[in-house]
């Protein structure tokens, strides 16, 4: 897998509905133990809550799991996993608190409240792509230094540090599929004085 989309962080956000109060919570997890710490944290901070409803999606091993929580089959879980597969999540986790408020919803009802309040969450979480990268290092003179930045922008690269000493070294990522053709470029544009190097590789937003 050479990128993926998950959430940024944990956020949590609130819908109401004929008097039912939902609060959707999502939260980036990478195990099935974070996902269920996740869960049990959120449950244990609203027990008093009517229904706790979750669901998680997974790369290692492609698991996914959910739960109805006590509501009618397939009206709560489903929806909230189908959320996370629609917006091609992994590594996510979603729990929505309902607060039933004495009125009805009836099963579509109760489908497009656990889905919206879902999608809100993880709207607010802030959907993001992972990428491979590879982690690199480009040494320079202080004259092709400015030629350089602009060069690594226009890919895409990030830079991470820069170190003014006798020359310049320029630490930077960049989608590893990717890296060669920046290289290339480096390499023509300094008419071969100069290229960078990969340390290494691993999983950065891009």
């Amino acid at each position: 897998m050479k990128s993926y989309k998950t959430v940024a962080g944990r956020k949590s956000a609130e819908y109401i509905v004929k008097k039912s109060r939902f609060i959707g919570h999502a939260a980036p997890v990478k195990t099935q133990q974070e996902a269920l710490d996740f869960i049990n944290e959120i449950k244990s901070e609203y027990w008093d809550a009517t229904h706790n409803v979750y669901a998680y999606v997974l790369s290692e091993n492609n698991v996914s799991r959910y739960s109805d929580d006590g509501e009618p089959q397939g009206t709560a879980g489903v929806p909230s996993l189908d959320v996370l597969k629609k917006e091609e999540l992994v590594d996510t986790a979603v729990v929505v608190t309902r607060y039933f408020g004495g009125i009805m919803l009836g099963a579509g009802g109760l489908v497009r409240a656990y889905s919206h309040t879902a999608k809100l969450a993880v709207d607010a979480a802030e959907i993001i792509t992972m990428a491979q990268c590879a982690l690199c290092d480009c040494q320079t003179d202080y004259n092709f230094y400015g030629r350089l930045v602009p060069l690594l922008h226009a890919h895409g690269a990030k830079v991470s540090n820069v170190d003014f000493a006798v020359g310049v070294n320029v630490s930077f990522s960049i989608r590893a599929d990717g890296f060669e053709k920046l290289n290339a470029e480096i390499i023509d544009l300094s008419n071969g004085r100069f290229s960078a190097e990969t340390l290494g590789e691993e999983f950065m937003r891009i």
